[in-house]
C-alpha cells in the first residue's frame, strides 16, 4: 500500500468535514482547524519516526553483509547531512520490494550444515641413521607410531573433520587422517550428547581416550611435530576406543571433572578379541584452577587396563635371524600429568608460557611366546616399565614461539619365563635387553595467522641402543574452514 502523505491525510479530514463546516460556529471552526493541525503535527513525527527507524534497520543489515564497511549506508537509502536531524530530513523512498518465492521443500537441508575443516600437514626430514631401523630399547614395540618418519619431503597426516549438533540432544563428529601413503584411517566417529543434567556428559562411538593430558591432542595441535617416547613406546603415538566415555563436571570454582571409558580394546597396547568382554576400562581424574588473574594449572591421574591376545612383534633372535613373537596378557598403565600455562592478565596475544609434563608406569603380565611361526615356544612374562617427558613453550613475541622438552624412558629387566627356565638365553629377546632412552628436542614456530604454522625442529635422539640419531624437522600446518578451540 502506498504511503499517505500528512497533506493528504488533512485532505481527507477536511473533505469529512466539509458538509457541516456552513452550519458550524466561528469557534468551532477554529477548534476544528486545531485540532487538523494536531493531526498533522502528529502524523507528520510518527512517518519521520518510522522512517528513521527503517534507514537504522537497513544500515544494520548492509553492515552484516560479507565485505560492507562498519556503519556503511544501506544500498538506495538517503543518507542525513551531517548537521541535519533525523526529524528534519526528508522522507526517503524505497523501491517496492518483490514478491516472496515460497520456500522449497529442501531449504530446511539447509539448517543443519555441519561445521567442515581440513588440515594439511608436510615436513622435511634429515636424519643421521637410517628411519627404517629405528627401534626405541628395552620395550616391545607397537605396530606403528615409533620414529620420525622417512628422510627427505614427506606428506604427514592430514585431517578431514565433519561435526555438526545433530538435534537439541546430540552433536557428532567424524574426522578422517589421510596418511602420505594414500592410506585413509578413521581417527574419531562418535557421538555426544547435549541435554544430559548435572554435569554428565556422554560419548559413544571411536574416540581418543581420556587417559593422559596429550593423548586427547590432536597432531595438528601438538607443540613439537612429534610425540614424546613414551606415547610413542606405550600407545604406538596415541589410544583410541572403541566404546563408551562418561565424564561428570562438578559444579565447583574449581575445574573438578572425572570420567571413566569401556571399551573393544582395538588400540595398542590391546587387541581386538572374539569376545564379548570389555578388552579396556579406563578412569581418569582432573583437577584445575587460577592463581590471580595470569595463571592456570591442570593435574590429572589416570588409570588404563588393556587385555591383549596374540599382540605380535617382529624381533631377531641372537644369530640376527628375524622372528615373529607374541604377548598374551593384561597391561596396565598408570598416568600423572600437570599443566601450567601464564599469560599477563590472561591474555595471551604477545606473551605466553606453558609447562607440560608427564610420568607414565606400565605393567604387563601373561605370556611370551617366540618364534611363532616356527619353534613356537611359550612362557611366562612380566615387566614394569616407566617413560616421562617435561616441555617449555613459551612465547617471546606475538606469533613467535620456542620450546623445549626432554624424554626419558627406562625399561626395567623383565621377566621372560623361556630366559629364567634356560630355554632360551636372553639375547634371542633383543628387544627386552635393559635399556634407558631418552631424547632432548628443541623448536620454533612461526604462526602467521591462527590458521597456519611453520616449525623448525632439531633432536638429539638416543632412543636406539648405542646410537644417537640427530633429526632435523621442518614442518608445515594449514587449517582450511571451521576451527575448533584448542584443549587448555
Amino acid at each position: 500500500m502506498a504511503k499517505l502523505t500528512p497533506i493528504a491525510g488533512a485532505f481527507v479530514v477536511v473533505c469529512m468535514l466539509w458538509p457541516h463546516a456552513g452550519q458550524a460556529a466561528p469557534d468551532d471552526v477554529a477548534t476544528l482547524r486545531a485540532e487538523i493541525e494536531a493531526l498533522k503535527a502528529d502524523y507528520n513525527a510518527r512517518v519521520q519516526s518510522l522512517e528513521a527507524r527503517i534507514r537504522r534497520l537497513e544500515s544494520a543489515a548492509a553492515s552484516a553483509q560479507p565485505g560492507a564497511a562498519p556503519g556503511a549506508s544501506a544500498p538506495g537509502e538517503g543518507a542525513i547531512p551531517v548537521g541535519q536531524s533525523a526529524a528534519a530530513a526528508p522522507p526517503a523512498t524505497f523501491p517496492e520490494p518483490p514478491p516472496v518465492a515460497a520456500p522449497a521443500k529442501s531449504s530446511s537441508a539447509t539448517a543443519f550444515n555441519p561445521a567442515i575443516s581440513v588440515i594439511l600437514t608436510g615436513n622435511y626430514a634429515s636424519l643421521s641413521q637410517d628411519p627404517a631401523t629405528y627401534r626405541v630399547a628395552g620395550f616391545i614395540p607397537p605396530p606403528a607410531g615409533e620414529g620420525p618418519g622417512e628422510r627427505g619431503f614427506n606428506l604427514d597426516e592430514s585431517e578431514l573433520t565433519v561435526s555438526s549438533n545433530v538435534d537439541p540432544y546430540f552433536f557428532a563428529n567424524l574426522t578422517a587422517a589421510i596418511q602420505g601413503d594414500n592410506t585413509i584411517d578413521i581417527e574419531e566417529a562418535f557421538f555426544k550428547t547435549l541435554a544430559l543434567n548435572n554435569g554428565f556428559t556422554i560419548k559413544g562411538g571411536r574416540f581418543f581416550s581420556g587417559t593422559g593430558y596429550l593423548n586427547e591432542v590432536h597432531s595438528h595441535n601438538w607443540d613439537f611435530v612429534d610425540q614424546p617416547l613414551v606415547y610413542q613406546v606405550f600407545f604406538g603415538g596415541q589410544l583410541a576406543q572403541d566404546g563408551v566415555q562418561i565424564r561428570w563436571l562438578a559444579p565447583t570454582d574449581y575445574f573438578i571433572e572425572l570420567g571413566a571409558e569401556a571399551g573393544s580394546g582395538l588400540s595398542f597396547p590391546g587387541t581386538q578379541r572374539n569376545s564379548n568382554s570389555l578388552g579396556s576400562d579406563a578412569l581418569f581424574a582432573h583437577l584445575g584452577g587460577d592463581v590471580g588473574d595470569s595463571t592456570s594449572w591442570r593435574l590429572g591421574a589416570s588409570w588404563l587396563d588393556a587385555r591383549a591376545t596374540d599382540r605380535t612383534y617382529a624381533d631377531v633372535d641372537q644369530f640376527g635371524a628375524p622372528v615373529t613373537n607374541a604377548f598374551t596378557g593384561t597391561s596396565r598403565t598408570w598416568i600423572v600429568d600437570g599443566t601450567l600455562k601464564w599469560a599477563p592478565h590472561g591474555d595471551p596475544t604477545h606473551h605466553q608460557l606453558k609447562l607440560q609434563g608427564e610420568y607414565l608406569r606400565r605393567t604387563e603380565d601373561g605370556q611370551l611366546a617366540f618364534d611363532v611361526t616356527g619353534r613356537d615356544l611359550a612362557g611366562a612374562y612380566s615387566s614394569a616399565q616407566s617413560g616421562w617427558y617435561l616441555q617449555g613453550v613459551y612465547e617471546f613475541v606475538q606469533r613467535w614461539r620456542v620450546g623445549l622438552r626432554y624424554d626419558s624412558m627406562h625399561s626395567g629387566t623383565p621377566g621372560i619365563g623361556l630366559v629364567n627356565s634356560g630355554v632360551l638365553p636372553r639375547a634371542d629377546f633383543l628387544s627386552l635387553l635393559p635399556a634407558t632412552p631418552e631424547r632432548t628436542s628443541v623448536m620454533v614456530d612461526w604462526s602467521l595467522s591462527e590458521f597456519s604454522r611453520l616449525r623448525a625442529q632439531y633432536a638429539w635422539d638416543e632412543a636406539r641402543a648405542h646410537q644417537r640419531d640427530q633429526q632435523l624437522l621442518l614442518q608445515y600446518i594449514f587449517a582450511i574452514g571451521a576451527h575448533g578451540a584448542h584443549k587448555f
